[in-house]
Formats: C-alpha cells, sequence, structure tokens
C-alpha cells in the first residue's frame, strides 16, 4: 500500500509532461525569436547609430516614436486655419451651417453628422503642412511599400493557382505522376542565390533561353531585368519558380486527405471533370487554400534576395521592396533606430493579413 501512495506522489501529469518536453524548444525560442523581436521594438524608440553605439554603448538616444512618426507620417509637420484658406473656410462654413439647419429641422440627424464629419475632416487635414527644413513622411518608404505589396499581389495567386492546377492534375499513385512532382519541388530545395543566378541567365538578353527564343519567333530581345515595366514580373516569374514546390505539396496532401467516396457519389450523379473540381475539390480544400495564402502573404512580404541580386532594387527603384530597404538603413546607412521602426511596421502589416486570412476562412467554415 505504502510503495502505490509513494509511486502516485512522484507521478507527473500529461499536462506537466508536455510542459516538461517542450521547455528546450520554448527556451530557444524566447531566447532567438522572443527576445530579439522586443529588443527591435525597443531600438526602434531611439536614435541609434550602429557604428557609433558599437565603440559607445551610451551613444545611442531615447526619442520615444519619433523613428515612426518621421516614417509614416513627417518632420516637422505643422498647422495653420489659412494653409488653404478656400477649402477650410468652405468646409468651416460648412460645419456652421449643417448645425443651422439641424437646429431648424431641416435636416435629419444622420445628415447632420455626415456633414460635420466631412467638414472636419476637410477643415482639419489641408491645414497640415511641412514647415522650413520639414518633410512629409520617408519619401522611400511609400514607394518601397507599394512595391512590396505589388509584388505580394501578383505572386501569392499565381503561386497559390498554379500549385492547386498541378497537384490536382497530379494527383494519381503511378511512376509518371511521382516523377513528376519530384521534378516540380526540385526547385524549392535551392537557394535563393542558385534561383537568381538561374533566372538571371534566363532573362539575359544577349544569351539567355528567352533570347534564344525571340531570335527563333524573329522578335526583339528584350532586357528584362532593366526594363522599368518588366523588371518586377520578372521577379514574379522568377519568385512563382521557386515557391511553387511547397504549395503544390501541401496541395496534394489535402487532396488526399479527402475521402474517394465523395468522388465516386459524385459521378454516380454525373458529376465529372470540372463539375467535380469545382463542387468538391475546392470546397474540400478551403483550409488548405487557407493556410496556403497565409504562408505566401508571409514569405513574399519578406522578399529580399530577388530583388537585391538580380535587380538591386532597380531601376528606378522600382522593384526596391522593404526589406531590401530596412537592410540598406541598417547596415549601409547605420541608422538602425528607423530600420528596426520600419521592421516593426513590416511585422504589423504581415499580422494584419494573416488575421484577416484567418479571419476569411473560419468564416467561410
Amino acid at each position: 500500500m505504502w510503495t502505490k501512495l509513494k509511486r502516485r506522489s512522484h507521478s507527473i501529469t500529461q499536462t506537466q509532461a508536455a510542459w516538461l518536453l517542450m521547455l528546450p524548444f520554448l527556451c530557444v525560442y524566447c531566447v532567438f525569436m522572443v527576445y530579439p523581436f522586443f529588443r527591435g521594438i525597443w531600438i526602434s524608440l531611439h536614435e541609434w547609430n550602429l557604428l557609433a553605439v558599437a565603440f559607445n554603448p551610451d551613444a545611442k538616444e531615447f526619442i520615444g516614436l519619433k523613428n515612426y512618426v518621421g516614417m509614416l507620417w513627417g518632420v516637422n509637420i505643422k498647422w495653420s486655419m489659412m494653409s488653404h484658406p478656400v477649402l477650410q473656410i468652405s468646409a468651416l462654413l460648412g460645419f456652421i451651417a449643417s448645425i443651422y439647419f439641424r437646429y431648424l429641422k431641416k435636416i435629419n440627424l444622420a445628415t447632420t453628422i455626415a456633414v460635420l464629419i466631412a467638414s472636419l475632416i476637410f477643415l482639419v487635414f489641408p491645414g497640415f503642412y511641412a514647415g522650413e527644413g520639414g518633410r512629409w513622411f520617408d519619401r522611400r518608404f511609400w514607394p518601397t511599400v507599394g512595391n512590396t505589396v505589388l509584388f505580394v499581389v501578383l505572386t501569392v495567386p499565381c503561386v497559390t493557382i498554379t500549385a492547386l492546377l498541378l497537384a490536382a492534375a497530379t494527383n494519381r499513385q503511378t511512376r509518371a505522376m511521382a516523377v513528376l512532382r519530384t521534378v516540380f519541388f526540385t526547385s524549392s530545395v535551392l537557394s535563393v542565390t542558385v534561383v537568381t543566378l538561374i533566372w538571371l541567365i534566363m532573362f539575359s538578353p544577349y544569351q539567355g533561353l528567352i533570347a534564344n527564343i525571340t531570335d527563333l519567333l524573329s522578335g526583339t530581345r528584350i532586357a528584362w531585368l532593366t526594363n522599368v515595366n518588366l523588371a518586377m514580373p520578372a521577379l514574379v516569374i522568377t519568385t512563382v519558380w521557386w515557391g511553387l514546390g511547397i504549395a503544390m505539396i501541401l496541395f496534394l496532401a489535402g487532396l488526399q486527405d479527402i475521402s474517394a467516396d465523395i468522388y465516386e457519389a459524385a459521378a454516380l450523379d454525373n458529376a465529372k471533370g470540372f463539375k467535380q473540381f469545382w463542387y468538391i475539390t475546392l470546397p474540400n480544400l478551403k483550409r488548405t487554400i487557407t493556410l496556403v495564402v497565409v504562408l505566401q502573404i508571409i514569405a513574399h512580404f519578406q522578399v529580399f534576395g530577388q530583388s537585391h541580386l538580380m535587380t538591386g532594387g532597380g531601376p528606378i527603384d522600382k522593384t526596391q521592396v522593404l526589406v531590401r530597404y530596412i537592410y540598406q538603413t541598417g547596415f549601409r546607412d547605420n541608422d538602425l533606430g528607423k530600420a528596426s521602426a520600419m521592421a516593426v511596421f513590416l511585422f504589423v502589416i504581415m499580422g494584419a493579413f494573416s488575421i484577416l486570412q484567418f479571419v476569411m476562412g473560419k468564416e467561410k467554415d
């Protein structure tokens, strides 16, 4: 009896065992992920010159949200009632008129509120202007964000749709399909350096495969990577080829999880081909599609190597992306505080897109 009680006193619950097994991972995760994240936020609140702080740890200066304000809003931004006098006076008159007509009961409450809000917007915001030596936001920041968003908007649907079609086409238990799946997945194991080298040769107007095909068709050779309109599509094509394999494998896993009985029942109802794909395959892949889209968004917002190695952000900053700009700001310009602020901004927009996709996926269930 005493032996049984002693054994029970030394036993641990499943929850305690789970925490004990996760403890090594949690320690590593906190050291290499959680601590650097909060450290980055702390650095973003400082004027932090990388070289100066390296030699003198006290060289940093706490400036609060100044890096964020300068990046998103501007420096030395002032407000004046007469900055845009016609617009602001008109807005002020509209504000007064809405209150007057509401007092006379000539307009309803909803209209009054709408006019008041519109009047305040046109009264307040046009009054802001950059003072002497001031500027509106970071002139390279928002165009760079726009380039990154454009890259994501072009790449994510292309990867998702192409990977889904390839997965559906190769979802057969034959030797030929197994070989094709391996071929399509092979590009995903290559490093970004190898991938960009391959496509630098492909897009070369002198010796590239595309240039040779153009010659066969008696066309004009195109300098893809130095063309303002084609440089971004070239990066998108490179990234789609590189990132196709992982998305295809995820879709294959989702397809193989769908019961064959559903397809057999659909075949009895004469639902085949496209109808079967549209009404059975896609609805059963909702969670997988959401997962793939979220992972692609997170990955492609962090694009760096393609832009850095293939175009150097050019031509004229048309392929300059946010991570590359953060890298240049922190390690070329030594402004680690501003670079950290942009990194936090990148984290926020990636988190927002992820939450949006998860919410949309949950609503569809």
